[in-house]
């Protein structure tokens, strides 16, 4: 089944930004608005992130292969090299990102080796419309063609 690949960021206790790459968002509600993904539980990034209490999703374009690949691995300086911007709650907006959606933490639940994460839509802004949508799908990473 193709997933959705998106970028969940934040900023850490010290204002540093951390990014992680997630391939489980989806909606959850329309009313409220709640959107929700699962970080590994061993996840060192999304601590960071949460300990703000509050993220940024960043809807990749099929033409970020390289940034999908460079926020999957657990590393440090991620976001050497990277330009963004701040979303209202400060959270990083990665240039180039399809759409992003800035959250205020809702629920953090565990399940096993996963964080359901769920969080309470914000602001939202949806970027460029002609670019299609990074997906994962049979282990690797693909499109989807927009049909209008």
């Amino acid at each position: 089944m193709p997933t959705s690949v998106v970028i969940v960021t934040g900023l850490d206790a010290n204002s540093e930004p951390h990014g992680i790459t997630i391939g489980t968002f989806t909606s959850v509600s329309l009313e409220p608005p709640l959107v929700g993904f699962l970080p590994g539980i061993n996840s060192t990034s999304w601590p960071l992130i949460a300990s703000n209490g509050s993220f940024c999703v960043n809807v990749l374009s099929s033409q970020q292969t390289e940034l999908c690949w460079k926020f999957a691995k657990e590393a440090e300086n991620r976001f050497d090299g990277i330009n963004w911007s701040a979303a209202p709650s400060g959270s990083p907006i990665i240039d180039g990102s399809l759409a992003w959606i800035d959250c205020a933490i809702h629920s953090i639940t565990e399940f096993g080796d996963h964080l359901l994460v769920v969080g309470r839509v914000e602001h939202l802004m949806k970027n460029d419309p002609a670019v299609d949508a990074m997906v994962f799908f049979a282990g690797k990473v693909t499109s989807v063609t927009r049909s209008d």
